[in-house]
């Protein structure tokens, strides 16, 4: 996903360094759950704002995909999610956010770790044939 090369320094910066108010809680920015990271994504994009949330979850889903995109390079781990050249972050963050709404009440999905939450519906996005 050309995810990774959309996403400069400052923006991660700005994510976690920013004292502007959060459209989430505090904790929620912790990822302990993918309950925590739907919350982070869910927050309403505002360009002008530039908003903490906003940062995080692009800067979240980049890394997880870059992470993939390394190990499944090297043909140790089988490809997870295959999506094509022109998929973005913005994407991926729209496929997480329907993944997301549908497993709402998933008490099993929503408490995993957000990683696993994130490549289920990247995979269910993009999968591999």
């Amino acid at each position: 996903m050309n995810l990774s090369s959309r996403l400069p320094a400052a923006m991660l910066a700005a994510a976690f360094f920013s004292t502007s108010a959060l459209a989430v809680d505090d904790g929620d920015f912790n990822y302990r759950s993918t309950e925590d990271l739907y919350q982070i994504c869910s927050a309403p994009e505002d360009p002008a704002s530039a908003s903490p949330a906003a940062f995080a979850c692009r800067a979240f889903i980049a890394a997880t995909v870059q992470y993939h995109d390394a190990v499944s390079d090297r043909k140790r781990l089988k490809r997870l999610v295959c999506y094509p050249k022109s998929a973005t972050i913005a994407d991926g963050r729209k496929a997480f956010l329907a993944w997301g709404a549908r497993n709402a009440g998933n008490a099993e999905r929503m408490n995993e770790v957000p990683v696993m939450g994130l490549m289920r519906a990247l995979a269910e996005a993009y999968p591999c044939k």
